[in-house]
């Protein structure tokens, strides 16, 4: 094997770290994700797996009204959704949540439990780090939407407090 090989260079003169590849390949296997892209200055890492196909979703326009379907009567406009509220404390990263401080203890909150400004949610666990998730405003807790070592993507919201 040549000296650029051996030393983590590829033939093309670029550097690649395949410590952080194998690391980002485990994070990968860990947390079921089909990718993850990491950017450092001018180095992009980009891995990706094989993941199960899902379905394609068309965007296609839609029908044109029929003159029965204008004139029937609008639908209530419901609540928003848990995952589509406003109070909704999103995820900042990508990685693993985790409702407690460690496997056996109490969960940081609970549904109807009061919270202030700044206390501790969760915990998202991303490159073996664990980053406490905290409230971004005091209220009550609504609704927890993930579960105890549930996968979580970026901006996906973890928590509504209203």
């Amino acid at each position: 094997m040549s000296d650029a090989k051996s030393a983590g260079r590829t033939a093309i003169g670029m550097n690649i770290d395949s410590a952080l590849v194998r690391e980002l390949a485990e994070l990968l296997a860990e947390t079921g994700l089909t990718e993850i892209e990491v950017e450092d200055g001018e180095r992009k890492i980009k891995v990706a797996r094989q993941g199960i196909p899902v379905a394609a979703i068309s965007h296609m326009a839609p029908a044109p009204l029929t003159a029965a379907a204008a004139v029937a009567p609008a639908a209530p406009v419901a609540a928003p959704a848990p995952a589509e509220d406003p109070n909704a404390v999103k995820s900042p990263m990508v990685g693993t949540c985790y409702l407690s401080a460690e496997p056996g203890a109490a969960p940081f909150v609970a549904v109807g439990q009061s919270v202030k400004e700044g206390e501790t949610l969760l915990i998202i666990e991303a490159m073996k780090v664990m980053n406490p998730i905290a409230a971004t405003k005091g209220g009550t807790v609504k609704a927890i939407l993930v579960e105890n070592a549930q996968p979580v993507e970026f901006d996906q919201p973890l928590v509504v407090i209203a």
